[in-house]
């Protein structure tokens, strides 16, 4: 992303806000909208509430910052109809660069210090790569080779926030939302994304989901083929192999239904399979150039059945595609993938689609660095919220200028200058806040 707005973009963005403004329920949030979009796309080290203020009014930044507060912490519109609103605006610049190809699933971590903003619990956070003191989100992108855009933010609230009345009072929580886990989250995006129409691509998740044998299941019956994550140690029946069929029946009582297993008879883990793999068994394959060269890496996919609790099933799970990275080098693989889409499908194809989950890296490195998702300095439910959705939009203009080719437009609109002296509260470096 650019540092600033270009000229020439002007007219297009303040079309594409117009677009934008019946989601927002009343006309006089229009000049509130369009002044934070603004400010999320202007140059900026923080993207908070009164930094974006400064920027965009420097003459009158306390009643620029009460404005713009209340317009993203206390204002009732709709997050889902404006991220409605802002898919179908984007969508078709998506599918002038090629038909969706994904829908990808993830969630992202923001680290916090305190511990009265909503959602904020320790746990795993990705930005960090630890557990932390942080809140977490879960995010549903539609994408392609080219770009890709979320269509669905909602945030994860641990079960102690969600069964805390005081807690859920302070910062709005609203009566509806009850504790869910991630994966529970994900499906409940997938399940209206089918609902509104939207096209579909294969489902590309990590292993935090599809890890849950109960995740992937209900993708299946939503009809949606994916290529997940799994664990090392799940367990699978290798190729060609399954659960025994049930006990001989005696003749007297209920003819035995269940598959079972016996000492003998025993599921591997994924590693264990990876390591009896032959070495012809393992394939050179790139999957995309990257800022330094192709990107490749050593691949082994096998047909297995997954093997959680079939001793209780009356059939065995189907196969699927067992997907193995082991790079060179490395004493053991490294990533591990479950999929069901066709047995015909070539292996380059299959690596191609499980790398593009890069895609939401990507969204969620421009919305954190360019639009300052991670800036938000609120404690409650709705400025989060509305925060993320408002960061989404203005992702969704640049989407759909990064469509235009060749692209348009050269010259570049630059913020105004701060107040001499001015600095955002709890900032004692000026030059560090805007």
């Amino acid at each position: 992303m650019t540092d600033s707005i270009p000229l020439s973009s002007e007219p297009r963005f303040q079309e594409y806000l117009s677009q934008l403004v019946p989601a927002l329920g009343h006309a006089d949030r229009t000049e509130h909208f369009a002044s934070y979009c603004t400010g999320l796309l202007l140059p900026g080290q923080r993207k908070s509430v009164e930094p974006m203020a400064a920027r965009l009014d420097p003459a009158h930044v306390p009643s620029a910052h009460q404005a713009l507060h209340h317009f993203v912490a206390t204002a009732p519109w709709n997050d889902a109809a404006m991220l409605d609103a802002v898919r179908d605006l984007v969508l078709p610049a998506l599918l002038r660069q090629g038909p969706i190809t994904a829908w990808i699933l993830d969630d992202t971590g923001f680290p916090k210090k305190g511990r009265h903003s909503v959602g904020v619990a320790r746990q795993y956070c990705g930005q960090l790569g630890k557990q932390d003191n942080c809140q977490v989100a879960v995010s549903l992108s539609v994408a392609n080779d080219h770009a890709s855009l979320p269509v669905a933010f909602d945030l994860y609230l641990p079960e102690d926030w969600a069964a805390d009345p005081i807690r859920r009072a302070k910062t709005g929580v609203p009566p509806e939302v009850v504790f869910q886990t991630k994966p529970q989250i994900a499906l409940r995006q997938v399940r209206r994304a089918l609902a509104e129409g939207l096209p579909t691509g294969v489902l590309l998740a990590d292993a935090g989901y599809g890890a849950e044998t109960d995740f992937r299941t209900a993708l299946s019956a939503l009809g949606l083929p994916y290529v997940v994550g799994v664990q090392s140690s799940l367990g699978v029946w290798p190729p060609g192999c399954g659960p025994l069929p049930p006990k001989p029946w005696s003749g007297t009582g209920r003819k035995p239904k269940l598959r079972r297993r016996d000492d003998e008879h025993q599921p591997v883990s994924a590693k264990s399979l990876a390591f009896s793999l032959a070495p012809n068994a393992w394939q050179t394959v790139a999957w995309r150039q990257g800022s330094q060269g192709e990107l490749s890496g050593r691949f082994a996919a096998v047909r297995v059945r997954p093997s959680h609790r079939d001793d209780a099933r009356a059939e065995p799970h189907p196969e699927e595609w067992l997907l193995i990275e082991w790079p060179e080098g490395e004493k053991e693989p490294t990533k591990y993938w479950l999929s069901t889409l066709p047995e015909r499908i070539s292996r380059v194809d299959l690596v191609h689609l499980a790398k593009l989950r890069w895609r939401i890296e990507r969204d969620y490195q421009d919305l954190k660095q360019e639009l300052g998702l991670d800036h938000y300095e609120g404690r409650g439910w709705r400025g989060f919220h509305h925060h993320a959705t408002l960061c989404i939009a203005a992702y969704g203009f640049l989407v759909r200028e990064r469509s235009l080719f060749p692209p348009q437009g050269n010259g570049w609109r630059q913020a105004p200058a701060l107040p001499a002296g001015w600095r955002p509260r709890g900032h004692p470096d000026p030059t560090g806040a805007a």
